[in-house]
């Protein structure tokens, strides 16, 4: 056995232990009992420290050196320097660093479900300062084996090839044209007349025999995976086996659809990587950005346009409409669209629409550098989330803490850094539906037929199949022709939403 093959023996090992661990992750979130947390979180704990063990093998740098010498081809080469990387970011991270994190995200994830209800931020707040305390650690000891601040070392464990001095401009330029576009967007609505509601009292069954054949007819594969409910929507679950959830809501079916269609989107990306590398790291996806951009490039790009609506309009009517009510102007394709691509602010960052959505990414992503930077302590939370609110969106969190700066999973499960991806994300599913517009024939005609047939040939082409063979802005030359850049998405939204 070649040096190469022994490396790839070791991560297929590695990668046989993280689809136990995600599939374990997956039944913490929808199934597992809540008197069981304790000790899923000591099992999760233990199996975090058995991998961190493997990441850490001595051997493997040996191996990379010497493999190195060896004759491989461009993925092999690619899967080295996917090697090298990780093994960097593992070896920066003392064993029971992984452990106490592990133990500590699991132990706040599961308090954070009940507190959240409550309101009470004085029992959270104590578990949120051991997240970030811990995860400070983990940002000095990240950056520095990478040579990168302490929030750049977090936000590569989730987008390697991007950093905050390049989003930064970005975040900038779109706090800077935002605040008119979704003004003129509201102007626009007001103009347009108040609009009914969606039609509610839907059950569960129907809305969830809705989500089976949307999900199915954009392309997820049944036979490995699921569609379950949980208190947040996500994808997860393991390689060959990609489950999605979503949360059903009688009084609007729009929202619960949305947040399948968004998981659909990374579930295809999961179901389409390179099919010879899986279990390498050169086989995984390009990271989180790139990966938010094929779930919002679904529910945004696709779901919302108005072409698309012309084939969805006639399920939502079969599966949700009373026979009576087939004539309901709000279940045509113009009335739904209307209601689909409606701007409003609100307080809760997973309803809001693609205008004020960066807005509250930009929020967290100030807060989470204050944070690591220790420029801001973990009780000056709800007092500087109100006034963000308040300056980017016109509305106060005070004294909601439900709905304020305990609303998102990722802090409590010690996603720092992750935030970020979403509007990058956002971003680039913009910038790859131009391309593939320019692309493609008539591409509003295939999507008001349901074909997404050429859309998903050009995705696994360009980004699904590529895995992570290429760096962030290599990859989007080769899909789009030029590096990550705004200017797509301010033409999207301006287009959708402007005058």
């Amino acid at each position: 056995m070649g040096t190469y093959q022994q490396l790839e023996q070791h991560f297929k090992q590695i990668a046989d232990f993280e689809h136990t661990m995600g599939i374990l992750h997956w039944d913490h979130a929808v199934m597992m009992p809540a008197g069981s947390a304790a000790p899923r979180a000591e099992a999760l704990a233990t199996l975090s420290g058995h991998l961190h063990r493997l990441n850490t093998d001595p051997r493997i740098m040996e191996w990379v050196e010497a493999a190195a010498g060896e004759e491989l081809d461009g993925w092999q080469l690619a899967n080295l320097r996917e090697i090298r990387h990780s093994y960097l970011m593992n070896t920066a991270l003392p064993g029971d660093l992984v452990e106490a994190l592990s133990r500590a995200t699991s132990e706040a994830e599961h308090a954070w479900r009940t507190l959240r209800i409550e309101n009470n931020w004085a029992d959270f707040q104590p578990r949120l300062e051991e997240i970030f305390r811990l995860t400070r650690i983990q940002g000095q000891a990240l950056g520095e084996a990478l040579g990168k601040s302490p929030y750049d070392a977090l936000i590569a464990i989730y987008q390697r090839g991007i950093e905050s001095s390049e989003i930064d401009p970005i975040f900038a330029e779109l706090a800077g044209f935002l605040p008119d576009l979704i003004q003129k967007a509201i102007d626009r609505q007001r103009r347009l007349g108040e609009m009914q509601p969606p039609p509610h009292g839907i059950s569960t069954e129907r809305q969830r025999a809705l989500a089976l054949t949307v999900t199915e007819t954009l392309g997820y594969d049944f036979n490995r995976g699921r569609l379950d409910t949980a208190h947040h929507p996500f994808c997860g679950g393991a390689t060959g086996d990609t489950r999605i959830t979503t949360r059903f809501s009688e009084d609007d079916f729009l929202h619960s659809l949305l947040a399948v269609i968004h998981e659909t989107g990374h579930a295809l990306y999961e179901q389409n990587r390179p099919a010879g590398h899986l279990n390498q790291p050169v086989g995984e996806s390009m990271g989180m950005a790139v990966h938010e951009s094929q779930s919002l490039f679904m529910e945004k790009q696709i779901a919302k346009s108005a072409a698309y609506i012309e084939h969805l309009a006639p399920l939502m009517r079969q599966h949700l409409a009373p026979a009576a009510d087939t004539t309901d102007q709000r279940w045509s394709a113009h009335y739904l669209h209307r209601l689909i691509t409606r701007v409003q602010p609100g307080l809760i960052r997973v309803d809001a629409d693609e205008c004020t959505y960066p807005m509250h990414i930009i929020l967290r992503y100030d807060m989470e550098k204050a944070l690591i930077a220790e420029d801001m302590a973990v009780a000056d939370i709800p007092d500087a989330w109100n006034e963000g609110m308040q300056r980017l969106l016109g509305l106060s969190t005070e004294g909601d803490y439900r709905n304020g700066c305990m609303q998102d999973v990722h802090w409590p499960s010690g996603g720092i850094g992750y935030f970020p991806t979403y509007t990058l994300g956002a971003v680039i599913a913009a910038q790859l539906k131009a391309a593939m517009r320019s692309d493609l024939d008539d591409m509003d005609g295939q999507l008001a037929r349901g074909d997404l047939s050429q859309v998903k040939a050009w995705l696994r082409d360009r980004i699904w199949s590529q895995g992570s063979r290429h760096e962030l802005q290599d990859l989007l030359r080769g899909a789009t022709g030029k590096p990550l850049g705004v200017e797509d998405f301010r033409a999207h939204l301006s287009e959708r939403y402007g005058e």
